[in-house]
């Protein structure tokens, strides 16, 4: 059957079954997730649909913009910043951002996405232009940091959060490179050269306590050895007074055999000290042997009257001579020999 064959009433019903697709596919929306859109009425915003099945009057309502509310990122362009100190570097970074309101983001900012570029690049020359060189360098938290909080209070009106901007490349000339790695490296030879004299410095302080301690522990040494030969000495000098006493007490008593045991070990004692000489290589000594005879029988005669409980006895007469400083015993021993 022709176009031309219908009759007024299929003409009609073919009308109105279009009319009623076209209304149908007009008023039902389907809003995918992650998006909101607006709804214009004679070119008002009216509402906002969210994701999913959503009915509006059709010939009368329609869409008017798509707003994707997932987080969004953006690169922000290069450009040329001058230091506080008058050096140029050159920064690139990166923005995320939210749409919280898409009627306030479609409707109070137009080209939101270069609205935003536009507003962090110039605050980055605000922020990192009053700042020296070596602080852009190390303080990239303080600079994201600041950036953030001025670009989000900036673009809250528009209905968007601003989460996070960080700057990628701060790179500066290649002469003013060049000159950073030479500063580095006398920086970091004027360290070593400080903690090598440091060392030095603590090694001396050290060995010279040392030498101190050492000293001083040698004194102390000398001080206790000094001390101990004076009370030797003491005790000598007592026990040879105690001697002393005794034979002038065995004189006054009478006894002989004490003060010829006292010569004779004074007697003995001087010629050892001869012998010890370093200098004696050679030592002649004419000493009548009756002498000394006479002097250890009278040395024995003592020790024995001592262990028996008994008084000494005196030598006889003709087995020894008398041993006295003016005897002719003594006058013998001293006397040099004779040559013929």
């Amino acid at each position: 059957m022709s176009l031309t064959s219908l009759d007024g009433s299929g003409i009609f019903a073919i009308v109105i079954v279009f009319l009623a697709v076209l209304t149908l596919y007009l008023g039902v929306k389907t809003v995918p997730q992650g998006y909101n859109w607006t709804v214009e009425r004679f070119g008002r915003y009216t509402k906002m649909l969210g994701p999913g099945l959503n009915l509006i009057v059709p010939f009368v309502d329609q869409i008017g913009r798509r707003m994707n509310v997932m987080e969004q990122v953006i690169d922000i362009p290069q450009q040329d910043v001058i230091s506080k100190d008058n050096a140029t570097v050159t920064v690139d970074g990166v923005a995320f951002f939210q749409v919280v309101d898409a009627a306030k983001a479609s409707y109070e900012v137009a080209q939101l996405d270069l609205a935003i570029i536009k507003l962090t690049m110039t605050n980055i020359r605000s922020v990192m232009g009053s700042m020296d060189l070596d602080q852009m360098l190390s303080h990239r938290d303080e600079i994201n940091e600041r950036l953030l909080r001025v670009v989000d209070a900036a673009v809250s009106p528009w209905g968007v959060k601003v989460n996070r901007i960080e700057i990628k490349d701060i790179v500066p000339p290649a002469n003013l490179v060049e000159a950073m790695a030479r500063q580095m490296k006398a920086e970091r030879e004027k360290r070593a050269e400080i903690l090598t004299a440091e060392g030095e410095r603590q090694s001396q302080i050290l060995r010279a306590e040392g030498a101190k301690q050492s000293q001083i522990l040698e004194a102390e040494g000398r001080r206790e050895a000094a001390f101990r030969d004076a009370e030797a000495r003491e005790r000598l000098a007592q026990a040879e007074a105690k001697a002393t006493e005794m034979v002038s007490q065995a004189i006054a008593r009478g006894d002989t055999s004490a003060l010829n045991y006292f010569v004779a070990q004074q007697y003995l004692k001087a010629f050892t000290e001869l012998a010890r000489s370093p200098n004696q290589k050679v030592l002649m000594l004419p000493i009548e042997a009756t002498g000394v005879l006479g002097a250890l029988a009278g040395i024995t005669e003592i020790a024995k009257g001592a262990f028996d409980g008994k008084g000494p006895t005196p030598p006889a007469p003709t087995a020894t001579r008398p041993t006295g400083p003016t005897g002719p015993a003594f006058t013998t021993a001293m006397s040099p020999p004779r040559t013929t």
